[in-house]
């Protein structure tokens, strides 16, 4: 079984304040073998992994689909970086608040910190970035702001009707670099907070359209819509593993 490191106080420059930062390393990583391992970094790491002390009853269990997949013979190992979100996650996840700052923690900060600290293959086709909702949408605005860095990306269920549709606007062409994108939603899926519909089935979509019509080819960018979702950790945990494979193969 791998094992998860918290590190409860994990200072991020580019935002004034300590983050808590959630590392699993898979079943025989501490053995001193010399092998490196890719990395994969996902959004509100208080509900990443099943741990006591997750969060949320309901989490995403990532340790452990990971664990099955590998065991499967299905995906190799993976490191895996939870960074739990703050108080001010609506703002913090949106690139149109303090989404920048984040973004620059994750890529002056934290990434040096792990790919110094661990054995990791530092290259961006082996660095994968994942979120769902707002963390979807900080998901792909990272791969489509630094795509020297992280080569892959998760978006479940992404917002990415935030601000208008402001992503749509901002990510305007093909990054011309090493490129996997995983995109899901339900297809009926939607929620209305503060009477403000989002729509993400249809808006995850039309994102995979958008993407498509800027050459993104089918070997690069994925979509699965379900039937039955609905915007909640317990359809992403169920649709992680399919997610996982395709992404991190």
């Amino acid at each position: 079984m791998g094992h998860v490191h918290i590190i409860r106080d994990f200072y991020s420059p580019a935002e004034g304040f300590s983050r808590t930062v959630r590392i699993y390393t898979p079943d025989g990583y501490d053995q001193g073998s010399p092998h490196r391992y890719p990395v994969l970094y996902m959004q509100d790491g208080q509900n990443v992994f099943a741990h006591p002390e997750s969060a949320r009853f309901d989490t995403w269990c990532a340790n452990t689909a990971l664990e099955q997949l590998v065991h499967e013979h299905r995906l190799e190992p993976w490191l895996i970086v939870g960074i739990d979100s703050g108080m001010g996650r609506l703002d913090e996840y949106s690139p149109w608040g303090r989404g920048d700052a984040y973004a620059r923690f994750l890529v002056e900060s934290l990434k040096p910190y792990v790919d110094g600290t661990y054995r990791t293959r530092h290259q961006s086709q082996w660095t994968a970035v994942m979120g769902s909702s707002l963390g979807g949408l900080i998901s792909l605005y990272l791969g489509m702001r630094y795509p020297d860095v992280f080569g892959r990306i998760g978006a479940l269920s992404p917002s990415v009707m935030w601000n208008d549709y402001r992503l749509f606007q901002h990510w305007t062409a093909h990054t011309h670099r090493w490129t996997r994108i995983y995109l899901d939603a339900g297809t009926h899926e939607w929620i209305n907070p503060a009477g403000t519909p989002l729509p993400y089935g249809e808006a995850t979509r039309d994102f995979y359209l958008h993407l498509k019509r800027l050459g993104y080819a089918d070997h690069e960018l994925r979509l699965v819509l379900d039937e039955n979702g609905i915007h909640h950790e317990k359809d992403w945990q169920r649709r992680l593993p399919d997610a996982m494979q395709w992404l991190l193969s």
